[in-house]
């Protein structure tokens, strides 16, 4: 499973001393929290968010995040809040680009990530999402922008639009 190489998201919007949004650092660059829109010309536009990294993120993967804080857990069954999707492989104590709205790659389970437009939800194993069976675990505001592992095997364009863990159980 690897994350897609093809992606050539370029910053619409400068700041000075900006990483690329693939880039993760061991140094804050910019305040936690910015937020930036980036534009690629296969994906076109999307909106991401600085944050704080946590173990175990690759790209691709899904995590909470707590907006006063700037942090981040990758998701799980019943998570709940506000959630984004890591452009780099941006683990404890690094700082990257998150994704909260448009199209981008997505860690998903290897069995049942369905169709293009079918609802996402989050799995037992962190920071991926499957096809959403029923209510419990929905993801609202994410939904497959194609079949099952589309672009790469683990990985499926999905869109955002700024996602939520609604945690039912």
């Amino acid at each position: 499973m690897a994350y897609p190489t093809t992606l050539a998201f370029k910053s619409i919007g400068a700041i000075i001393g900006m990483p690329d949004i693939t880039q993760t650092d061991t140094t804050q660059r910019v305040p936690l929290g910015t937020r930036l829109r980036f534009f690629d010309s296969v994906y076109g536009e999307i909106d991401c968010i600085y944050l704080k990294g946590v173990a175990g993120t690759i790209a691709g993967s899904i995590v909470v995040y707590d907006q006063k804080l700037a942090t981040t857990t990758l998701s799980v069954l019943a998570s709940r809040g506000p959630l984004a999707v890591a452009m780099s492989a941006n683990v404890a104590l690094q700082f990257g680009w998150y994704a909260v709205q448009g199209v981008v790659p997505v860690n998903t389970t290897l069995a049942g990530t369905g169709a293009a437009n079918a609802g996402l939800a989050t799995t037992a194993v962190a920071g991926q999402a499957t096809v959403r069976g029923v209510a419990a675990q929905a993801i609202d505001g994410l939904i497959c922008k194609a079949a099952q592992d589309a672009p790469n095997v683990g990985f499926t364009d999905v869109e955002l639009a700024y996602p939520c863990g609604n945690g039912l159980t």
